[in-house]
């Protein structure tokens, strides 16, 4: 297992190499997994006008906490943890991003060894005062493993009780592998709706049975999100790179967006921004993973948290 660290603030890059998996963090932009490769192959998307192949900010480019509406985003990619539900209807919404705090503020980091000889990267954010919450992320990665553990948790900071979820979003290349087999793959259980849709930029993302038990969102030129209410523990997507499965333990109480457990966010790019979205226009394919846990009321001092499990798959031959 080698560990690297390397810059500071916005540029600081920490990488964890399994000898199988690299793994690369940025803790100053929103406690970022900003690269997973696998066999020299690239997972996650990352916005090729902020970053350069070495992950560094392109010359002229300035990163950091930024807020305002979402045409003002830096979304650079990778893989974050947000608070859910999403809005801008009042504060017992997660109006973001962009976030100067929890998605683009500087995260406290730092790099232990587990007995067994895992590195164990802990980042933490800055106490946000909008939702009340700081975040942690933890990220646990065994010698020669293609995967990794993540653990989140958030704590109640404020003095109110709030009531929020965990939100975990992976946002992965969005071009499709030349064989159709592309999209993303979700177990379901249970009676349905085993679909809801939530967001429609441009039109909501068509899904289909892929098997008993096990929904598909086909890649497409669509910008939009479609949640999962009745998701079993898994969401897979399936690229030119490969496969990344996350696993995780779905528990009963509320879950937000309509009960979702877990969503698949899709962009494409578009001429005109949309205006209903505060603005954003995609300028890339883009397909977000995104992993929830059930809205939970804190009270002050009070924590919640989530694990999710992530394995990397070179493709079929």
């Amino acid at each position: 297992m080698r560990v690297m660290r390397d810059g500071d603030g916005p540029d600081e890059r920490i990488v964890l190499d399994t000898g199988v998996l690299r793994l690369t963090a940025a803790p100053g932009l929103g406690g970022r997994v900003l690269s997973l490769r696998l066999a020299g192959r690239e997972f996650l998307y990352r916005n090729p006008r902020l970053l350069d192949a070495d992950l560094q900010a392109r010359p002229g480019v300035r990163l950091g906490p930024v807020e305002g509406p979402m045409s003002a985003w830096n979304n650079v990619g990778g893989d974050k943890t947000w608070p859910a539900p999403q809005g801008w209807n009042g504060p017992g919404e997660w109006a973001g991003p962009p976030d100067p705090v929890l998605d683009s503020g500087a995260y406290a980091a730092r790099v232990d060894t587990a007995p067994e000889g895992a590195a164990v990267l802990t980042m933490t954010s800055g106490e946000d005062p909008r939702t009340g919450l700081w975040l942690r992320r933890r990220v646990s990665v065994a010698p020669g493993a293609s995967g990794y553990r993540m653990e989140l948790e958030a704590v109640n900071t404020s003095d109110t009780v709030r009531t929020w979820a965990l939100w975990n979003v992976t946002q992965l290349d969005g071009e499709a592998p030349a064989d159709r087999t592309g999209g993303v793959y979700v177990d379901v259980s249970g009676d349905g709706p085993h679909t809801v849709p939530l967001v429609a930029g441009d039109a909501t993302p068509s899904v289909v049975e892929h098997a008993p038990g096990v929904l598909r969102v086909p890649a497409q030129d669509v910008v939009g999100k479609v949640g999962f209410p009745t998701a079993a523990g898994r969401i897979s997507h399936v690229s030119g790179a490969g496969t990344l499965t996350q696993t995780f333990t779905p528990v009963d109480g509320r879950y937000p967006d309509e009960g979702s457990r877990a969503e698949v966010w899709l962009e494409c790019p578009l001429e005109r921004p949309l205006a209903h979205l505060g603005g954003l226009r995609p300028v890339d394919r883009v397909v977000e993973c995104e992993v929830l846990g059930p809205l939970t009321d804190l009270a002050p001092g009070a924590g919640m948290s989530l694990a999710v499990g992530v394995e990397l798959a070179a493709p079929h031959a």
